[in-house]
Order: C-alpha cells, then sequence, then structure tokens
C-alpha cells in the first residue's frame, strides 16, 4: 500500500515538474512526506510493502 501511494506520488511529483503550475509545490511537499514515512518504517523494521 506504502509503495502503491509512494509511485503515485512520485508520478504526480515528476507532472507538477513538467507543468511547472502552482500545484507543484503541494506534490513536492506530499512527495517529502511520503519518503520520510518510508525511511521511518525501514528504520523501524516494519514491513514496508
Amino acid at each position: 500500500m506504502l509503495w502503491t501511494i509512494f509511485i503515485i506520488l512520485l508520478v504526480l511529483w515528476a507532472l507538477g515538474l513538467v507543468t511547472a503550475n502552482v500545484f507543484g509545490g503541494f506534490i513536492h511537499i506530499l512527495l517529502v512526506i511520503a519518503v520520510v514515512v518510508l525511511l521511518i518504517r525501514l528504520i523501524h523494521g516494519q514491513k514496508v510493502l
């Protein structure tokens, strides 16, 4: 589930970079949050998938 969200956010982030509209900043924030959550789960040893 987390990987799915991560992939979706990554695609939306890339679209935000390509389109360069105001919504792109929000996607960057969501991507950073997704990466932080992923790292926290990996550090704590929980299964990511």
